[in-house]
C-alpha cells in the first residue's frame, strides 16, 4: 500500500511540475528551432548556404547550384531543480502546497531553458543605443533599422521574426504612436485590446516583455531574431522523480531537464542595445 501511495505521488506531482513549465515555464522554447529526444551530449544543426538560379541555352547542360552545406552543435548540460519534503508533512499536505514546490520546479527550469537561449542570442552583433538617432531609449528609428537590416539580409518575413525588449523599451514604446495609437495600427492591433498588454506584432516582428534580458553596463540588451536562426537541442524534457533521504527523513523531489542552444545563422539575430 505503502509503495502504491508514493508512486501515485510521484506520477502526479511529475505531471503537475510538466504542465506549469508548458504554461508558464519559458518564453522562448518555442520561439527558436528545437529538437527534441536527442541522445548523446551534443546535437548539430544543418546550415545550408543560398543558392543562384540561372538560365541556359538549348541543348546545353543545367549548372548545378553546388549549395555549401555546412553544421554547428549544441553541447547539452543537465540542469536540477530540488527541494526536500519532510516525511511527515506528506500526511498533511494539501494540493495548494504541492502546486507551490511544482510551480517553483517549473519557474526555475524555464528560466534556466530561457537563459541559455538569451546566451546565444546575447552573442550576436550589437547595434548601438544611439543608432542613427540621439535617443537611446526603443524608438521608431531603431525599428526601421532593425527592418532594414533583416530585409537586407533576406530573413525570411514570413511571422517568424521576434523582439523581446525589457519593461522598460515596452513603455518606451507605448509612447510611440507608430506603435500604440489606432489611427496608425488600427483597433484590433493595438498594444492593450484582447487582454494581451505584453504582446504585439509590429514592423514585421513578434514583440514581448521578457524580464530575464542581460544588460550591458547601463544599456538593455533587446534581442531581434528569426526563429530559424538559433538551434535548441533537448536530451531530456522535465522529469520529476522523487528519493526518500533517511538521514533527513524527508523525499528529495528533484526536476531535471538536459539541453543546449547554438547559434545556426547570425545574419537573423541582433542585439539592439537600449539605454535605460
Amino acid at each position: 500500500m505503502a509503495s502504491t501511495i508514493t508512486n501515485a505521488f510521484i506520477t502526479q506531482f511529475e505531471s503537475e511540475v510538466h504542465m506549469a513549465y508548458q504554461r508558464m515555464g519559458s518564453k522562448l522554447k518555442n520561439l527558436v528551432r528545437t529538437v527534441n529526444g536527442v541522445s548523446g551530449s551534443s546535437v548539430k544543426f544543418q546550415k545550408v548556404a543560398k543558392g543562384t538560379a540561372t538560365s541556359k541555352a538549348r541543348h546545353a547542360e543545367v549548372v548545378a547550384m553546388n549549395l555549401a552545406h555546412s553544421n554547428v552543435s549544441a553541447t547539452l548540460t543537465d540542469y536540477f531543480a530540488a527541494d526536500y519534503i519532510d516525511k511527515l508533512d506528506e500526511l498533511k499536505i494539501n494540493i495548494d502546497e504541492r502546486q507551490v514546490v511544482a510551480q517553483n520546479a517549473a519557474y526555475a527550469l524555464g528560466r534556466k531553458t530561457d537563459q541559455i537561449v538569451i546566451d546565444v542570442l546575447d552573442a550576436g552583433t550589437s547595434i548601438a543605443a544611439n543608432v542613427n538617432s540621439s535617443a537611446t531609449g526603443m524608438t521608431l528609428i531603431k525599428a526601421k533599422n532593425m527592418q532594414a537590416l533583416f530585409g537586407t539580409n533576406d530573413v525570411p518575413d514570413d511571422g517568424q521574426r521576434y523582439w523581446a525588449v525589457g519593461p522598460t523599451q515596452w513603455g518606451d514604446l507605448m509612447s510611440v504612436d507608430q506603435f500604440s495609437r489606432a489611427e496608425y495600427v488600427g483597433t484590433e492591433n493595438l498594444p492593450f485590446t484582447n487582454g494581451e498588454s505584453t504582446a504585439k506584432r509590429w514592423m514585421g516582428f513578434l514583440w514581448f516583455v521578457h524580464s530575464g534580458l542581460s544588460t550591458s553596463g547601463s544599456n538593455r540588451k533587446t534581442l531581434a531574431w528569426h526563429k530559424s536562426s538559433t538551434g535548441l537541442g533537448i536530451g531530456q524534457d522535465v522529469k520529476t522523480e522523487v528519493n526518500y533521504i533517511p538521514e533527513k527523513v524527508s523525499n528529495l523531489v528533484t526536476s531535471s531537464l538536459s539541453m543546449g542552444a547554438v547559434a545556426i545563422d547570425g545574419d537573423a539575430i541582433r542585439v539592439q542595445l537600449c539605454t535605460e
